[in-house]
């Protein structure tokens, strides 16, 4: 209370996201946290750090290495009237529990004839850029977003990451929350507020006339320091943020194309089968008569990530990358 009762709050996403969690485990009795180190250690990324000592055991609970079981878990106490929040170390883990998010938390209340919801949060890590070689800097998101029955949702600002896990314990369908490894440490002022974020719309981060730049997580400090390249060189970039991978905001992106005439997508997963790619076919579907250019994608190369330093950077959407693929458009 106090931090927030200041004019601006000087904070970090990963303390953002500790505040999210301390707010839903105080405000509501059926809201607990479980995963692998959560507890005693403060979690993998020190997300939950003190959490343990402030609400006990049974609201925060280290489980066993086993992430069908502990997910499992959690879907069953959601469909017995919890709230449960799943933490996930990292992305690649969660493969681990694919069959218990895809054949189980998706499908139950559409196959009980909605009867059965499924009010559970499943938050993991996502992303590369930290040496932690091929088995751990995968950003999956796009293979969560072309499932039906979850929402798929990627803060990458300050108040997403304190904003968002409210709205989303409060839907009644299974919400998986990616939050990028990159983002922990990025600091700022957050301005108190306890409005809810929308999580149903994209946000514009920047408006901008000339070109759309569409990202989301980790990839949006790159767009933004994209576009204040561009800006210097007399190109006005709109970066949008999209937020919600699944459902996406048809809407905003359409909206934001027939501002600028012309799209760059950025997307730290691979190009194949990528978000980028379904964001780019939606552009082609419903803005094709307002494209002056092609859509350009910026995606991280198809090999798996590697664990230097040099080669993981070279491997990696950047910033010069995207100002590149906004000169290809507007030239």
């Amino acid at each position: 209370m106090g931090a927030e009762a200041t004019a601006e709050a000087k904070t970090t996403y990963r303390e953002a996201m500790r505040e999210a969690l301390r707010e839903a485990l105080r405000s509501d009795y059926r809201a607990f946290l479980m995963g692998e180190d959560v507890g005693r250690y403060g979690g993998c990324f020190g997300v939950s750090l003190g959490l343990l000592e402030e609400f006990g055991p049974e609201r925060v609970r280290d489980t066993p290495l086993s992430e069908s079981a502990f997910v499992g878990a959690g879907i069953g106490a959601a469909l017995a009237g919890l709230r449960p929040i799943v933490e996930i170390m990292t992305v690649n883990f969660s493969l681990l529990a694919l069959d218990q998010i895809l054949n189980n938390a998706a499908t139950l209340l559409h196959m009980s004839g909605g009867q059965l919801p499924v009010p559970l949060v499943i938050r993991m890590t996502t992303g590369a850029g930290r040496q932690l070689g091929a088995q751990h800097s995968h950003s999956l998101e796009g293979w969560y977003a072309h499932i039906p029955g979850i929402r798929v949702l990627a803060p990458a600002t300050l108040e997403d990451a304190r904003h968002m896990l409210a709205p989303a314990l409060a839907d009644p369908d299974p919400v998986l929350i990616f939050e990028h490894g990159s983002l922990y440490n990025v600091s700022g002022e957050l301005l108190p507020t306890t409005t809810p974020v929308d999580l149903d719309h994209a946000a514009i981060r920047r408006p901008g006339t000339d070109i759309s730049l569409i990202t989301y997580g980790g990839s949006l400090p790159k767009a933004l320091a994209a576009a204040d390249e561009l800006a210097a060189e007399g190109i006005s970039a709109e970066v949008i943020d999209l937020r919600t991978l699944r459902p996406l905001d048809d809407a905003a992106i359409t909206a934001s194309v027939a501002r600028t005439h012309r799209a760059v997508v950025i997307d730290e997963a691979w190009r194949t089968g990528s978000l980028a790619a379904e964001v780019s076919a939606r552009i082609a579907e419903g803005s094709f008569y307002e494209l002056d250019a092609p859509v350009e994608r910026v995606c991280s190369a198809e090999v798996p990530m590697p664990y230097a330093r040099r080669l993981e950077e070279a491997a990696l959407p950047q910033t010069a990358d995207i100002v590149a693929a906004v000169h290809r458009a507007v030239d």
